[in-house]
C-alpha cells in the first residue's frame, strides 16, 4: 500500500476554514486506499498561530496526524508592516518574499526539515492550499513526489513573485473547479503539467436526506434559537477575508429600504471581526453539525458573500439539502456553480443584490421548487466521492 503525506497548515475536528476542513474530508476517503498520514502544525487559529495542539503523533477518524511546533507566533502588525516593504521592493526588482511567508505563517521548520529528510518514506505528497508557509517552503522539498491541490483564486498575495516557482514544480496539480484551471493556467502558464479537476464529494448526514427527519430537526432548530418566518444563512468563518462586512451592510441597506419584508439573516461560524447589533440578525456562534445542517435545510437561500472561493463546500452542502444559494458574482468560481446549476442568483453590487431579493421574494412556490431541484442535482452529478476519489488516484499514481 502506498503512503500519501498529507501537508496543510492546521488539522482537526474544530479547525473552521475551508482547506483545512477540504483537507480531512479527502484524508477520510483515502485511508482505505492508502497509508495516510497528515502532516500539520500545532495551531487552531488562523489569525494567531498559537500552539493549542501538543506536538507529536496522533489519531483522527482513523487518520495518523503528525503535528510540529509553531516557532513564532502570527503578529498582525509585524505582517502588514513586511507586507508593505516587501511589495516597495518588489517594484524596484528586489523580492524578499521568503521573509513574507516567514511573517505570514505559520513559521514551522521542524515540519519543512521533516519533509527533506524523510521525503524518501513517502510515495506521494498531497499540498492542500498554495498560500501558507507549509506549502510555499515544503513543496519545493519534495516537488517530485508533489501533488499540489492549491485552491487558488485571484486575490493579491498570488501575483507574488515566490508563487510563481511554486506552480511550476509539483509533478501533478488537482483542481476544484475548471474556472480555478483556467485562472491558474492563464496567470503562471504550467499547462504542461499533469492535471485534472476533480472537487470534492458532498456528505449530507443519511437522516437529513429524508424529508420527515429534516423537517423535525428544522422545527427543533428553530425552537432552540428562536428563528421564526422566512431567512438567510451564512455558514463560515465571520471574516473581513470573506466579505462578511460587506454581507452585514447590504443587509442592513435592504432592511432599512424594505422594512415589511421580515426576512432575517442567521449567521453560524466563528466570529473573527465582530457581528453589528440588528433585531433581524441572529449570531448563533460555533454549533454542532446536526444543528449547522437543520439551519441550512430551513433557511430559504445560502448566502456566499465572498469574492475569493476556489470551491465553496457551503454552498454544495447546501444545493445538497435543496436550497437555493446568493452568491457573491464578482468570484468566477460562485458565478460559474450559478451558471452551471441553475440553483443560485448572483450579485456583483448592491443594486443587484436588492435585485436578488426582490425576485426571491417574489418566487411562488412551483418555481422555487424547480430551483430545488436542480440544486440536487447539480451536487449529484457533479460532487460524489466516487469520482473524486478516482482523479485523486490517478493523479497520484
Amino acid at each position: 500500500m502506498k503512503k500519501i503525506a498529507i501537508v496543510n497548515q492546521r488539522y482537526g475536528l474544530e479547525v473552521n476554514g475551508g482547506s483545512e476542513y477540504y483537507t480531512r474530508l479527502i484524508a477520510e476517503h483515502l485511508k482505505e486506499d492508502y497509508s495516510i498520514e497528515v502532516l500539520t502544525t500545532t495551531a487552531l487559529r488562523y489569525d494567531t498561530w498559537a500552539n493549542d495542539y501538543p506536538a507529536g503523533t496522533s489519531q483522527i477518524n482513523g487518520v495518523t496526524v503528525r503535528r510540529f511546533p509553531v516557532q513564532r507566533k502570527r503578529n498582525m502588525l509585524y505582517f502588514r508592516i513586511v507586507g508593505k516593504v516587501t511589495r516597495m521592493l518588489a517594484r524596484l526588482g528586489v523580492s524578499l518574499d521568503r521573509w513574507w511567508v516567514r511573517a505570514q505563517g505559520p513559521y514551522t521548520p521542524d515540519l519543512i526539515r521533516y519533509i527533506r529528510e524523510q521525503k524518501d518514506a513517502y510515495d506521494r505528497f498531497l499540498f492542500v492550499t498554495y498560500l501558507y508557509y507549509t506549502t510555499a517552503m515544503g513543496l519545493p522539498e519534495a516537488a517530485e513526489k508533489a501533488v499540489l491541490i492549491p485552491t487558488a483564486h485571484d486575490e493579491p498575495y498570488i501575483h507574488r513573485p515566490i508563487y510563481r516557482g511554486i506552480f511550476q514544480k509539483p509533478s501533478a496539480i488537482l483542481f476544484l473547479t475548471e474556472e480555478e484551471r483556467e485562472f491558474v493556467q492563464r496567470k503562471f502558464h504550467n499547462a504542461q503539467i499533469p492535471n485534472d479537476v476533480a472537487g470534492v464529494g458532498i456528505d449530507i448526514p443519511a437522516g437529513f436526506l429524508d424529508p420527515a427527519f429534516r423537517e423535525e430537526k428544522v422545527r427543533v432548530f428553530r425552537e432552540a434559537y428562536r428563528i421564526t418566518g422566512d431567512y438567510l444563512i451564512y455558514a463560515g468563518r465571520v471574516d473581513y477575508g470573506k466579505s462578511c462586512d460587506e454581507m452585514f451592510r447590504l443587509f442592513e441597506q435592504y432592511k432599512s429600504r424594505h422594512p415589511k419584508d421580515a426576512v432575517c439573516l442567521v449567521v453560524i461560524g466563528k466570529d473573527m471581526m465582530g457581528i453589528p447589533e440588528h433585531p433581524d440578525i441572529h449570531y448563533l456562534g460555533f454549533v454542532p453539525e446536526e444543528d449547522k445542517y437543520a439551519g441550512i435545510a430551513g433557511a430559504k437561500c445560502l448566502w456566499l458573500p465572498s469574492r475569493f472561493e476556489s470551491l465553496s463546500i457551503a454552498l454544495l452542502e447546501g444545493m445538497a439539502l435543496g436550497i437555493p444559494g446568493l452568491v457573491n458574482g464578482n468570484c468566477e468560481v460562485l458565478k460559474g456553480h450559478c451558471k452551471k446549476s441553475g440553483a443560485a442568483f448572483y450579485y456583483r453590487n448592491g443594486e443587484e443584490f436588492e435585485r436578488c431579493m426582490r425576485l426571491l421574494h417574489g418566487m411562488d412556490a412551483d418555481a422555487y421548487g424547480r430551483m430545488q431541484t436542480k440544486a440536487v442535482r447539480y451536487v449529484e452529478q457533479n460532487y460524489q466521492w466516487d469520482a473524486v476519489r478516482q482523479k485523486l488516484r490517478k493523479l497520484i499514481g
